[in-house]
């Protein structure tokens, strides 16, 4: 029998004086997970806010990711089956521009 389930998500941007923040809500039903990301406009740089939004969404987006497949990871361990092993890559560029 085939089932359909909705998981809303609600995304937040916040501007102010060149930053953007983002936050990324998403309700499971039974879990409820929230994703942060932040974007900096460059003094140097002409000041862009959809640029900042896209950047800070995908952040945020990324982080909410990671807490999603964390959260399966350890319901398997529960369940008696192991998580997938990642494979860890190192970052490359800059550590903040990772932030």
């Amino acid at each position: 029998m085939a089932t359909t389930v909705e998981w809303p998500v609600r995304l937040y941007l916040f501007e102010e004086d060149g930053t953007t923040k983002a936050r990324v809500v998403l309700r499971t039903g039974t879990t409820t997970l929230t994703g942060h990301g932040t974007a900096r406009c460059s003094p140097e740089d002409r000041d862009v806010p959809e640029i900042g939004d896209e950047i800070a969404a995908g952040r945020a987006m990324r982080d909410l990711a990671g807490q999603l497949q964390r959260v399966a990871d350890l319901d398997l361990e529960g369940v008696g089956a192991g998580p997938p092993r990642h494979d860890h890559r190192a970052a490359y560029g800059w550590a903040d521009a990772m932030a």
